[in-house]
């Protein structure tokens, strides 16, 4: 009986420094944008908890699909607030990102 051989994804067979060494890949564009990316989904997050609040009332109403469509909002708030500067998170990403990109080996 033949053994069947199992593929594990690229990412399974890295060893511990390749993310570092996959940071430098990255352009500084790309760290910037996974930084906004970051805060968005930060403020993402602080948003749905502080909408959790409300009454479910105004445009999205009390329907069933409120929660959803509500979600959406929240997701949209954040990302364009993190794309108009944010909060200040993606600056310290960012620089964090460039500095482990500087000390790693």
């Amino acid at each position: 009986m033949a053994a069947s051989v199992v593929s594990l994804p690229a990412a399974a067979r890295m060893p511990a420094a390749a993310p570092l060494a996959a940071a430098r890949i990255f352009g500084a564009d790309r760290k910037k944008a996974v930084a906004q990316e970051f805060e968005a989904v930060f403020l993402s997050n602080m948003l749905e908890e502080m909408f959790a609040g409300l009454a479910e009332e105004g445009p999205m109403g009390a329907g069933a699909g409120a929660g959803t469509w509500r979600s959406l909002l929240t997701e949209q708030y954040a990302k364009t607030i993190a794309a108009k500067g944010g909060v200040g998170l993606a600056d310290q990403v960012h620089r964090q990102l460039i500095a482990l990109q500087e000390t790693s080996p």
